[in-house]
């Protein structure tokens, strides 16, 4: 498989953290949307039918009270005896009448139903049937009042929809009724409401008092629309929501009905947004992904060529990085190094008489470039997986980078250079993960000997770099003792170990002088510890093939003057 540029990796990563959280949002938006529609389509619904209650409730109240009142003044009951004290009744019922929402007919009847006053200016032989039933029944079942569902034109093609009469008593025998006849026209106004398309009111028997669409009357003026488990009823092939509500005082029953034809228009035009909306947002989040991912490549591309012109021998490979960040902090320090090599290498030249001084700092300075290229690699994939684990790997290697090309001294104390050790291993297990470990033995009075700056680190890269050839996962340990005047340190590792004919070779490369094989590490700081120290020091090397590798360091032990 071809190896992806950090542009595409960064690319993509921009893409999938875009284009991810987007579509889980289109997707709640919508389904966000379907379940508030159908909350507010069930709370309008509901809403309608208890301001319908409301008024309802007020108008039989109202009726009842005054049908009672008004059946037991003297006004009516002396015109109901007598034919006296008319207009005082009609003032009565005026001044009642002009008070309501919902209108009404007045009627004083005889026992016999016989029509002895109406407020009505014409009645049709149809409406005094209806009035004298009434009677009749009244009289019949000994009803002192009555409050029914009836349906009665009267004058000018205007119909009353419900009755309330009451008996007209003088002393302990009945001498007439009263009745009040509600027009269904003011009543149908009355449930009227905003936010909902019909509503309907029945009484006890499901008998329709008064609805805003015929639509919902059945037979015998019946409401009978059975809604479904989620409450929809069709009507005309048309959906509604619908919602029962009681009322307890009058017994009748509210049925309001909302139209969800709406709410699937509204989701099929979602449903289209969200996809031209989803295609305008690729073709935007793409363009942006290609220059953000140009924009923030273009200091880790810097870098990388600039250390890799370094390790091909170019020593004027300085970088410029004006970010603000912390790549333009790992650049100066990058800068600082390089400077810090020129000058090194001018000065050896300068003292081309000591060899052996020129020797062990070439030798040095060829550490430098090889370890930045590898944790730069390692950053970049930091980078694609976690921006706060990529920014302590700069500060990481900041501090690294300083402490490797401080030229204050060219010996610390094993304790310091073992914490910048610690701060590498950081490095490398963020790119192997739980795949590496590293353990750390070495005693307070090991710790206090001097040696040679970054003196572990050749050796510990060579055993990730070849250890993860044959093992899944590497463990590397750093044991350090003072023995007799020696310090002993061995860097162990279990990461397969070599051949016997692999070891004679690395050993035999180890102990020449003139080194021209490819592998020039562990070399190079053998030589740098007997130009240093002598002949009798330096490295050796034991490995078992299959069990791991040890990697002896042999040095003298010193300590700092102040502490001699």
């Amino acid at each position: 498989m071809a190896k992806r540029s950090f542009k595409d990796s960064l690319r993509r990563l921009f893409l999938l953290h875009t284009l991810v959280p987007i579509s889980i949002l289109f997707v709640l938006f919508l389904v966000f949307m379907m379940v508030n529609s159908r909350l507010i389509l069930v709370s309008q619904t509901a809403d309608a039918g208890s301001k319908i209650k409301m008024a309802m409730e007020e108008v039989y109240t109202s009726y009842l009270r005054e049908v009672r009142e008004a059946a037991s003044s003297d006004a009516v009951i002396s015109y109901a005896g007598s034919r006296q004290g008319g207009p005082e009744m009609f003032e009565r019922f005026y001044d009642f009448n002009n008070r309501q929402r919902v209108k009404s007919i007045m009627h004083i009847l005889g026992t016999d139903g016989t029509m002895l006053a109406s407020s009505a200016n014409y009645s049709s032989d149809e409406s005094d049937l209806a009035m004298q039933a009434i009677v009749r029944r009244m009289t019949r079942q000994g009803l002192p009042e009555l409050a029914e569902t009836n349906h009665i034109r009267f004058s000018h093609d205007r119909y009353t929809a419900y009755t309330f009469a009451a008996e007209i008593r003088s002393g302990s025998g009945v001498i007439g009724y009263l009745t009040y006849q509600l027009y269904e026209e003011d009543l149908q106004k009355l449930i009227f409401v905003q936010n909902n398309e019909i509503a309907v009111v029945t009484d006890p028997y499901h008998t329709i008092i008064a609805t805003t669409s015929n639509l919902a009357r059945g037979l015998m003026n019946k409401y009978s629309l059975a809604a479904d488990s989620k409450g929809y009823v069709t009507i005309d092939k048309g959906k509604y929501y619908s919602k029962e509500t009681f009322a307890p005082t009058s017994k009748w029953y509210i049925y309001t009905l909302s139209a969800a034809q709406w709410n699937y228009d509204a989701y099929a035009s979602l449903a289209v947004f969200f996809l031209l909306a989803s295609v305008l947002l690729w073709l935007l989040i793409q363009y942006s992904a290609r220059i953000i991912s140009t924009r923030q490549s273009r200091a880790i591309d810097k870098l990388t060529y600039a250390v890799r012109e370094l390790q091909s021998g170019n020593m004027d490979s300085y970088v410029f990085i004006g970010t603000g960040d912390e790549f333009e902090t790992l650049a100066n320090q990058y800068n600082l190094m390089l400077r810090r090599l020129n000058e090194l290498v001018a000065k050896n030249e300068e003292l081309s008489d000591l060899r052996r001084v020129i020797e062990v700092k070439h030798l040095q300075s060829q550490f430098h470039p090889h370890f930045i290229f590898n944790v730069l690699e390692t950053l970049r994939y930091a980078i694609v997986v976690d921006d706060k684990l990529a920014q302590d790997i700069v500060l990481t290697l900041s501090r690294h980078l300083r402490y490797s090309i401080s030229n204050d001294r060219d010996q610390v104390l094993l304790g310091t250079d073992l914490e910048y050790i610690a701060g590498y291993m950081k490095l490398q297990q963020v790119r192997f993960k739980d795949r590496l470990h590293y353990l750390e033995n070495v005693g307070e009075t090991a710790k206090a000997a001097l040696v040679p700056r970054l003196m572990l680190q050749p050796v510990i890269e060579n055993a990730i770099k070849y250890g993860y050839r044959q093992r899944q996962s590497v463990a590397i340990t750093v044991v350090g003792y003072v023995k007799d005047e020696d310090l002993i340190i061995e860097v162990q590792d279990d990461g397969g170990g070599m051949s016997k004919e692999r070891l004679e070779e690395v050993r035999a490369i180890m102990q020449s002088q003139d080194n021209r094989a490819p592998h020039i590490g562990l070399h190079n700081l053998h030589r740098r510890l007997v130009l240093m120290y002598g002949e009798r020091y330096g490295i050796g090397i034991d490995s078992i093939e299959g069990e791991g590798t040890t990697v002896t360091f042999v040095l003298p032990y010193r300590k700092e003057e102040a502490d001699v």
